[in-house]
């Protein structure tokens, strides 16, 4: 039976971050579109709704392609970092 606490714990707690990390990305696209927008009516120019969207997406993505560690994807890692705990942290 206690296993099966755990397994539904566990399960619940997925679901519960699953939410909150959409929530969050919706509200920091929102945010996104809202910087893009005041920054092009700043310059002077009245883009359409279609490329501020555009735009706010292109930076979100970029944003979040950022934080991926492309290192250890392209190259296989040495024998002496392999065993460092801080290797993907430099």
């Amino acid at each position: 039976m206690s296993k099966l606490l755990r397994v539904l714990g566990g399960l619940v707690q997925t679901v519960v971050t699953f939410v909150v990390l959409i929530i969050l990305a919706i509200a920091a696209f929102y945010v996104t579109v809202f910087v893009v927008s005041t920054g092009a009516g700043l310059a002077g120019y009245d883009p359409s709704g279609d490329f501020v969207v555009l735009a706010a997406a292109l930076l979100v993505v970029a944003a979040l392609l950022g934080g991926v560690p492309f290192r250890g994807l392209t190259e296989p890692p040495e024998e002496d970092n392999a065993r460092d705990p801080t290797t993907g942290f430099e």
